[in-house]
């Protein structure tokens, strides 16, 4: 059996009404049309729904119970209404973001901050190891990876970021600007565990040099890393921003800077992905405003 959603809205109306009368004019429809049309509802459902009681209507006890089912339906419809005009307009009611720790605490975390009312409601979650592709099937709208996305995806590289080498500012190198593989060969290391990106690049660079860790300390966040660091324990490389007074520099690797690349990526088919197109413009622009143009992509 189906039930047209408009009688749905003259019961809805009439029982809150508690008369004919008021429940026209709130519809804007005159009296005999509504009863024409209460009369039909009741033929559908095969219910009486209202009891005259003097000059106003009473709603019957089987009325009372399918009121809460008819508001409920109603309520999903104005849903379903909505869901398909933000569908239609390529807009964004949510965003959800896969995004990796380090890059949500001290990238998208203060991006987010700088949305305003018309933009989507954010849903931010880590993202897995695995990569952009497989965070878009499970779901997100936009991935912010480090490495270069699939080729079946849309993406913008964001930024350029240096990974850093952090020492105490009483550590020897604190007066440097930058060192190279060869001298992190020699010092005892804080470094994040292999399946992170600041790791494989780090990995990468020392395999180009053909050279080998002399001691580390490995640890799975980039935080924890400069805490150990900041104890006294080590060199912390890492791509985060400078905690615990730490001194930062850049590493030079084989082939040059050791850099972490940033990409934003979504999925070409999306509804809004000229929606997440823009937002991922304004995220790069918001990586140069806070970390200075050197990050742009040349």
């Amino acid at each position: 059996m189906s039930i047209d959603l408009r009688l749905l809205r003259y019961f809805v109306a009439t029982a809150d009404a508690g008369t004919a009368t008021r429940a026209a004019q709130s519809l804007h429809v005159t009296q005999p049309v509504l009863s024409r049309q209460l009369r039909q509802l009741e033929t559908r459902l095969g219910l009486r729904l209202f009891e005259r009681e003097g000059r106003g209507l009473r709603l019957t006890r089987a009325a009372e119970d399918f009121l809460p089912e008819a508001r409920s339906l109603l309520a999903h419809a104005e849903q379903v209404e909505h869901a398909a005009a933000t569908l239609a307009s390529g807009r964004l009611a949510e965003l959800h973001l896969a995004v990796p720790t380090t890059t949500l605490t001290d990238v998208l975390a203060p991006f987010l901050a700088t949305l305003g009312q018309d933009d989507p409601v954010p849903r931010v979650r880590e993202l897995e190891p695995r990569g952009a592709l497989a965070a878009i099937r499970a779901g997100a709208d936009l991935a912010v990876v480090t490495r270069t996305p699939s080729r079946s995806l849309e993406s913008r590289l964001l930024a350029v970021l240096p990974l850093w080498a952090y020492v105490r500012r009483e550590d020897p190198w604190c007066r440097l600007s930058r060192v190279s593989i060869g001298d992190l060969a020699g010092r005892d290391l804080v470094l994040l565990t292999p399946n992170l990106a600041p790791r494989a690049l780090l990995d990468a660079a020392f395999d180009a040099a053909d050279l080998s860790y002399h001691s580390m300390i490995e640890v799975t966040n980039a935080q924890v890393a400069q805490a150990v660091a900041a104890a006294g324990r080590g060199v912390a490389v890492v791509s985060d921003d400078t905690r615990f007074g730490l001194v930062p520099l850049h590493i030079d690797g084989p082939a040059g800077p050791v850099q972490i690349r940033l990409h934003a990526a979504w999925d070409p088919q999306h509804h809004a992905s000229l929606a997440l197109e823009a937002l991922a413009e304004r995220l790069a622009t918001f990586c140069a405003d806070r970390y200075g143009e050197q990050v742009r992509s040349p």
